[in-house]
């Protein structure tokens, strides 16, 4: 679920044009559900159409489409789009799709969510579901063309707003990775550096290096500075590498959803650390330099912001169960979790296999679930256990998914992202 934005809304195709820049693709098989406060856009909930059609399914799905949006306190009403593709040549659309929007207006009317309008889109045509004048509302309904060619969504492509593919469009589709294979340079140094760090995966000062390069490059993507395959082949081997560990691959996230001290005191809260660091005095030396003109790996101690700006007191630590849930911190560091993923696109290709195009998959299906994104979600997932099966981290979320849990962040307009202004924030 994404939070609340202001926009000019003059007619019901700037609303539906809108939604699928918001979510960064069109809709299948989908509901769409937008609080308002007053005449504002508040949080947007997408979630799949129900499997069960009988009274007692919908009741159900409806009171837990309820249970989301409440988050929004100061929302007074909601707007609805249902995308299907089921009754439009038959006529049965209409029939087929009011049982359950009667549904979620039995449930959200009690708590002051009143359902304003409510629309069915397909891939050909849209019309409302409460207007019954042939006039405006014609037998089997208005071209989808006017939704795709709203004023609203006008304006967004001009402001560079795009739409990509359905998450159903496969594995591949969503993900943000590149195409073509890997460079040779990247490969070998895949290969050096796991010769020599790998088997140091519990040393306490191979994790705050490894912690100190992922920083410090989602600080420079993040800045508008992309990793280059062929200029940065040390360091893309090095990344690589530093996933095929679990325990890495897991301080990473953390560190960008909470900060380094929760990533290491969780780590030291595991039982990660030997605590026998005697050999890795030239560990420093054998991470990867960054380039010209800025440091290397900063040494042990270096100090890195120990939670996101504005969630808590400084020195606040989590722990790696309540970040992976979205449960702690309050606020998470969006800049820093959207400067991951862009580092993540770089790391591996699209139908590579393997531990590491595993771990790039999840991470990215974890990142979007955080921004409330569980069809892309669901995508990336797949990908990853394509890429190596019984990933368990992948079989994790993907159980996670299969419950219908939203994000604790995505549940919060005061925690949520909010698209790509979060990450310049």
């Amino acid at each position: 679920m994404t939070t609340k934005r202001t926009l000019s809304i003059h007619q019901p195709e700037d609303i539906l044009g809108y939604i699928p820049h918001l979510l960064g693709y069109w809709p299948e098989d989908s509901l769409v559900a937008i609080t308002m406060q007053g005449k504002v856009l508040g949080a947007t909930l997408r979630v799949d159409l129900p499997a069960g059609r009988s009274p007692g399914a919908l009741a159900c799905f409806a009171d837990q489409i309820r249970s989301y949006l409440v988050a929004d306190e100061d929302a007074n009403g909601v707007v609805l789009a249902v995308y299907t593709d089921a009754g439009w040549t038959d006529g049965t659309v209409l029939p087929q799709t009011m049982p359950l929007i009667e549904a979620l207006q039995q449930s959200l009317d009690p708590v002051d969510l009143s359902v304003r309008d409510a629309w069915l889109i397909g891939s050909e045509y849209w019309r409302s579901a409460f207007c019954t004048n042939e006039s405006c509302c014609p037998d089997p309904g208005l071209p989808v063309a006017r939704i795709k060619d709203s004023r609203l969504s006008a304006e967004l492509v001009y402001m560079g707003s795009t739409v990509g593919p359905s998450p159903r469009s496969g594995p591949g589709a969503s993900p943000l990775v590149r195409s073509g294979p890997l460079d040779p340079l990247v490969l070998e140094a895949e290969s050096r550096y796991g010769e020599r760090i790998l088997g140091r995966w519990r040393s306490e000062r191979c994790l705050e290096s490894v912690l100190a390069v992922w920083q410090h490059f989602i600080v420079r993507v993040g800045h508008g500075s992309p990793l280059e395959t062929g200029a940065d082949a040390e360091l893309l081997g090095f990344l690589r590498t530093t996933l095929k560990v679990p325990a890495w691959r897991d301080a990473v996230l953390v560190m960008a959803a909470a900060g380094i001290d929760s990533a290491t005191s969780g780590a030291e809260a595991f039982g990660l650390f030997d605590h026998d660091d005697s050999g890795d005095d030239r560990l420093f030396d054998e991470a990867p330099p960054f380039a010209a003109g800025e440091h290397r790996v900063p040494a042990p101690g270096a100090q890195w912001p120990s939670a996101a700006s504005g969630t808590g007191e400084p020195g606040d630590v989590f722990t790696y169960g309540d970040v992976l849930l979205g449960m702690q911190p309050d606020r998470p560091q969006w800049s820093t979790i959207d400067g991951l993923h862009r580092v993540l696109a770089g790391l591996c290709v699209e139908d590579e296999t393997g531990e590491v195009a595993a771990a790039v998959f999840t991470l990215q299906g974890w990142i979007s679930w955080c921004k409330g994104s569980g069809s892309i979600a669901h995508a990336c997932l797949l990908a990853a256990e394509a890429a190596r099966p019984g990933y368990r981290l992948a079989e994790l979320l993907m159980e996670i998914l299969g419950q219908g849990a939203v994000c604790a962040w995505a549940r919060s307009s005061r925690s949520a992202w909010r698209g790509s202004r979060e990450a310049h924030a």
